[in-house]
């Protein structure tokens, strides 16, 4: 790592942040950072400092920055072909579906632009299957603390008040119940229901995994009741919790799965997986214009391809116990506990000073993220070493230490 200067008096980031205040939608409270390159889990600011890179574009760049592999493969595909909308078959999309279905469980894939969009085409999807298969039953039971995104459903899907209340009213036909508590999701399903969503990890709302037995006795009661489980693994997919997907851990299989973030690697992309008894769509009921273009399955194929001959999957399971083991070795009075599965860790922190730590994160030369007041996460490039995730936990350590003493 380079030495920093200090990123408030960056004559870059000053007119990078003049540029955006007129030209760019406040819709963002950006970190005092002007990236303008990476390799591998290092990213480079405009005036030369480096940063060991633990947030990943959240989640999505699972190869790092400027992978070979990727960058050869974006740059040989938009060379022959970027686009052509669906209404014509390309190789790189029937090649990337079966990889995917290769990783998951027999079924087929819709392509889309995001997470978001994957878990829309997932509530439709639900929806017409309860019409055809559940006497015209609509209604989604979704978990609190649960994030899916901010498009009208799938922000009817998420319970937090703090996305939600500036919107609403919301679309209807989502219940709301605590998280672990089958009891609670038993007594929620009502004649109306056609299926149950949930993420195998909650993360958004601070890491939180699903228990294993949970996640079992759902696939169960989604069997007796006649019901569809959706699971998103937006986050939580593509090797990050040391399986392919996180559900695998548990040893089920859902209806529908949603997928987004790391299958692209960077490029843009999302995904829907439904299994026989829930691929209900027919020519016309849902679509996208870029969804699943050459470039974006292109890419979506070198990460496939790259995490399976890397073993990138097993890295993430190790690693991330490394990291956890780490962070809760340097007994941080700030801590509190320290949770997550493979690379996707939360720590939680004994006091609202999330954002502080990410700042004096960020001038040690470390970027991670606040989920909240008491929550960071750190969810890095899986191609992350030994190396690297001991260098993160030092860094973490010196912002821990810096903020527990200015704090008192």
């Amino acid at each position: 790592m380079t030495t920093r200067s200090s990123a408030s008096t960056s004559a870059t980031l000053s007119a990078w942040q003049e540029r955006a205040m007129t030209s760019l939608m406040g819709t963002y409270n950006r970190q005092p950072l002007a990236l303008v390159r990476g390799a591998g889990c290092v990213v480079t600011d405009a005036d030369g400092n480096e940063y060991l890179d633990m947030v990943a574009g959240i989640a999505v760049s699972v190869l790092g920055h400027a992978h070979p592999a990727l960058t050869e493969a974006v740059v040989r595909q938009s060379a022959m072909l970027l686009h052509t909308s669906n209404l014509y078959y390309s190789e790189p999309q029937l090649e990337l579906a079966e990889r995917l279905i290769a990783t998951a469980f027999p079924s087929r894939v819709f392509f889309c632009n995001s997470g978001a969009e994957a878990n829309e085409g997932a509530i439709k999807l639900a929806r017409k299957w309860g019409r055809t298969h559940r006497d015209g039953a609509w209604q989604i039971v979704c978990l609190e603390g649960a994030f899916h995104g901010r498009t009208f459903a799938a922000l009817s899907a998420t319970a937090n008040p703090r996305y939600r209340d500036p919107f609403v009213p919301l679309v209807d036909g989502f219940t709301h119940v605590r998280a672990g508590d089958l009891d609670a999701m038993v007594a929620a399903i009502t004649a109306e229901t056609a299926a149950i969503l949930v993420e195998p990890v909650l993360g958004e709302s601070g890491v939180h995994p699903l228990d294993d037995d949970y996640l079992r006795g759902l696939r169960r009661l989604c069997d007796e009741r006649n019901l569809l489980l959706i699971l998103d693994e937006v986050q939580t997919g593509m090797g990050r919790t040391g399986h392919w997907w996180a559900h695998q851990r548990a040893g089920i299989t859902p209806d529908v799965m949603t997928v987004a973030k790391g299958l692209g690697g960077g490029v843009p992309i999302g995904a829907v997986l439904a299994s026989p008894r829930a691929d209900v769509f027919e020519p016309g009921d849902h679509g996208t214009t870029f969804g699943g273009n050459p470039l974006s399955c292109a890419a979506g194929c070198a990460v496939i391809d790259t995490i399976t001959a890397d073993g990138l999957v097993g890295n993430a399971a190790a690693l991330g116990e490394r990291l956890r083991i780490g962070i809760e070795t340097l007994r941080s009075p700030l801590v509190a506990s320290v949770r997550g599965v493979g690379l996707m860790i939360g720590v939680r922190l004994r006091r609202e000073v999330a954002p502080a730590v990410v700042a004096a994160a960020l001038r040690a030369g470390l970027i991670i993220n606040a989920t909240g007041s008491r929550t960071l996460r750190l969810v890095p490039p899986l191609i992350i070493t030994t190396a690297q995730v001991d260098e993160a936990v030092r860094l973490l350590g010196v912002a821990l230490a810096d903020v527990a003493e200015t704090a008192g």
